[in-house]
Parts: C-alpha cells; structure tokens; sequence
C-alpha cells in the first residue's frame, strides 16, 4: 500500500507541476524575453526603469478597464477603442474652448463620459446579439467606429460643427489637422503630486487613481452585480435559469468598460502631450489586450495582479525591442519591425499557449482519472 501510496503521490506531484508551468507559462515566457532583451539591448537600468515607470503611469489604467468584461463571460473587450474616441472627444473640446491645467482636464472627463455611457450602451446591445463572437464583434465594432469618428471629425468640422481656430482645423476650414498639441494639459493629472525617487519622476497622484480603480474593482466583484458578472463568467445560461438579467448585466458590464477606457486615453494622452487626431485610438485595444494576456490572463479569466504584471512584462519588451533587434541584426529599421512583431504576434502566441494549457490540463485529468 505503500509503494502504491508513493506512486499516487508521485503522479499528483508531476501533475500539480506541469499543471503550475501549464496556468504560468505566458507570464514566464515574456518574462525569460525581457531579461534577454534587458542583456541584448545594453540600455542602463536607471533608464529602463524611468521609462517603465512612464509606460505604467500612461497605459495600466486602460489595461485594468479590459477586466469587468472578461469576468462577465464576454472576453477580451477590443471595444476599448471606442472609450479611447469618448476620451479624444473630451480632449478636442477642451481644445476648442481652450481650457487648461487641471479644470480642463476635469472637463474632458465630464465630457467624455456621458459619450462613454452612450457607446457602452450601443455596444453592449450590438454584443447581446452575437454572444459566443463578442471578441471578434467587439473588434469590428472598433473599426467601424473609427470609420464614423474619421467621418465626423474630417467632414463635419467646419461645416456642421462650427470650428474656426486656424491652428486647429486643416487649411481649407474643413476637418481637424491630424495632430493637436495638448501643452495646456500636458502633465496636468501628473503633476498633481510628483515625487522625484533616485532621478525618476514618480506620478503619484495618477496611481493612486490607479489604486482606486483597483478598489473599485475588488468591491464590485463583492456587490450582488459583481456576483451577477462571476455567474455570468461561469455559465450565461445557468445565469438565465438563476433569474439573471443577462442582457442588461452585460450591457452594464462593457459601459463600465467603455468609460474605463475613455478615461485611460485622457490619462494617457496627457502624459504625452500630443494627440494623433485620427490614429491615436486606433492601437489602444491591441496593446491594451496584448498586456493583459502576457500576464496570464485569458478570455475567461481576469485579475488586476495579472493586469499588473502584464502592463509591466509588455511595455519592457515594447521600449525595449526596437534596440535589442537593433544589436541583434545591426539595423534600427529592423528593430522597428521587431517592435510591431512583438505588438501583434504576442497575442496570438498568447492565445496559442492558451490553448495549449487547456490541452495539456485535459491531459493529465485524464492520466489521473
């Protein structure tokens, strides 16, 4: 009985192991590239940490919007796209009107979100009638709003919508110019309160925003609607049978995440100080999904931890890829490509290896059954 005992155990111990390295592998892969890509690309630390810290302080609030989604069964929300054109539609009013400093930032948060509100809605109606395909509806959706976003923002300006700055709309009176300075809020929510720590800049004012999103996140999973988005998560259709409303609980759901969004783009946006008018939503949803799944996360599965290490694995591989490739094959050009691979072929290795973990956890059930 013994020997069987020892056998059992030993079985259940390389079961628990394979297991283990099956649920981490994503986040110990891209954590095995950045320290060779902190060794190829030769850069000094204090100058990868000032830079992650910005990357952070720019991009881990509009990771942690993706969250409320996926916990409710609808996966990972490309739609973020859409809050990012909420949030620029704050900005550029801001800019017409030209207010500054912190009570114009307040403006274009107030300014964005009932525009927020109203895309959630309109996604989360279109998203109840393709469940089982919201991933790639969502991404769609995130197209043909940046078609209509183009269409407002080129034609109607200056002929339905009255704009006559000349330092705004393009040379014939008609459309905005494709790039607008953002120096009368640049590092308005930074500065707020900035502590220099060993020559970086730490934003503590924006983390600690952070910090309440992840808050609020941990007592919402606690409220009844909470419960409803884990129901959901598990089973839409036990959910259904348990009395759920299931169309208005996902509607719910992508609105928190849209304005989420929107206001990640105004906090990122204004660490930058410069809007791409027409292409500065377009990438939100892909890095912002991408860092997400580096840190272990899947369409069904969410935590703010693994958003946090996600958003840190993602954005040291992003700065510093471009001169790792650059090292490795001796052109600068190259290390850009290297770059957009990493961007985009990261999420779909992350999807692959996702399936490969449920595979192999299909596997060894079976050996042990």
């Amino acid at each position: 009985m013994s020997t069987e005992l020892k056998v059992t155990n030993k079985k259940e111990n390389k079961f628990n192991l394979i297991t283990t390295l099956a649920k981490y592998s994503v986040p110990i892969l891209f954590t095995i590239i950045c320290i060779i890509c902190i060794i190829v690309s030769k850069l000094p630390l204090p100058y990868i940490a000032m830079e992650l810290v910005s990357r952070l302080d720019r991009n881990l609030f509009l990771v942690i919007a993706l969250i409320i989604p996926v916990l409710a069964g609808m996966g990972l929300n490309f739609a973020v796209v859409i809050g990012a054109i909420a949030g620029q539609i704050g900005l550029m009013t801001i800019k017409v009107f030209d207010i500054g400093g912190v009570p114009g930032l307040a403006l274009a948060f107030v300014i964005a979100t009932p525009f927020a509100i109203l895309f959630g809605y309109g996604v989360g109606k279109i998203l109840n009638k393709t469940k089982g395909r919201e991933m790639i509806t969502s991404l769609i959706l995130g197209y043909f709003a940046n078609g209509l976003y183009q269409l407002v923002f080129l034609l109607f300006i200056g002929t339905i919508i009255p704009v006559k700055n000349p330092e705004l709309v393009l040379a014939g009176g008609i459309g905005f110019k494709n790039a607008m300075e953002l120096d009368l809020i640049k590092y308005a929510l930074d500065n707020i309160i900035n502590v220099p720590i060993m020559g970086i800049k730490i934003p503590v004012f924006t983390f600690i925003l952070v910090a309440l999103l992840c808050v609020f996140n941990q007592f919402i999973v606690k409220t009844k609607l909470g419960q409803n988005f884990r129901a959901l998560g598990q089973d839409i259709h036990i959910a259904d049978v348990a009395g759920i409303n299931v169309d208005k609980t996902r509607i719910i759901a992508m609105i928190i995440s849209i304005v989420l969004a929107a206001w990640g783009q105004i906090i990122f946006l204004q660490n930058i100080g410069t809007m791409q008018t027409y292409t500065a939503h377009e990438q939100v949803g892909m890095f912002a999904v991408a860092a997400l799944v580096i840190g272990g996360a899947t369409v069904t599965k969410a935590t703010i931890g693994q958003a946090i290490i996600g958003t840190i694995l993602f954005h040291t591989l992003f700065s510093l890829s471009p001169a790792a490739g650059k090292n490795l094959f001796g052109d600068a050009q190259i290390g850009e490509y290297f770059r957009s691979f990493i961007a985009y072929g990261v999420i779909a290795m992350s999807l692959f290896l996702h399936a490969w973990q449920k595979n192999v956890a299909a596997r060894n059930k079976e050996k042990l059954g």
